[in-house]
């Protein structure tokens, strides 16, 4: 990623110095500067509402969250591991703030939980993943923190359209994982087979072995 973002400035920077090359220090100096009050911005977001997690995690909050949660997230990610819903309970919470960044650690540890302790990883991790990806947001503090840094004169005015879409993104996502991702079948003897694998070995016909015990 890192030096697909290289490619591009060097391309961009080498279009303004052939079209116009006066103009190409300003801009640079320009967007150095908008891009550290953007990081400013966010910095002061961040620092509040993750200092406030953290406050959450220490005062018992997040065990609080987390039972809130429980009923929830049993049903939606087929577990019952108390440390896992605590993680996934974090992992929500952090998400329906808009802090996507702050959501990132617990998720990673809800996803290495499901991996060992779940009944059903392969289902409990896409679920994860979706819900992730879709992210419902009751406060998208990260947008509106961006929208000010950018001079919105009504920077919260993306609440209801940023609730109303993601609740949708995140149902259609939900729903699309409970119908289409299933566990792999397990052989009575413990190995695991696809589906794709056992079709394609069931087409296939079997060798003929000759009277010389060639096979055909």
């Amino acid at each position: 990623m890192n030096a697909l973002y290289l490619l591009l400035f060097l391309l961009s920077g080498a279009v303004l110095l052939l079209s116009d090359p006066a103009a190409f220090l300003p801009a640079l100096l320009d967007g150095a500067s908008r891009a550290a009050v953007l990081s400013a911005s966010l910095l002061a977001s961040y620092a509040v509402w993750l200092g406030l997690m953290r406050l959450w995690e220490e005062s018992g909050v997040t065990r609080g969250i987390s039972r809130l949660l429980r009923p929830l997230s049993r049903r939606l990610f087929k577990t019952d591991d108390e440390e896992t819903l605590s993680a996934i309970g974090m992992n929500l919470s952090a998400n329906l703030l808009g802090i996507g960044s702050a959501a990132t650690p617990y998720g990673i540890r809800a996803a290495e939980l499901l991996e060992q302790r779940g009944s059903r990883p392969l289902y409990s991790s896409s679920m994860l993943f979706v819900v992730n990806a879709t992210s419902l947001q009751l406060i998208p503090t990260s947008v509106i923190a961006m929208r000010i840094a950018g001079g919105s004169a009504s920077a919260a005015d993306i609440l209801l359209p940023t609730l109303l879409t993601t609740a949708f993104s995140t149902l259609l996502g939900v729903l699309l994982t409970r119908l289409f991702v299933r566990e792999k079948k397990a052989h009575p003897s413990g190995i695991k087979f696809d589906r794709t694998a056992k079709s394609a070995a069931r087409r296939s016909p079997a060798p003929i072995v000759t009277a010389k015990g060639k096979q055909i």
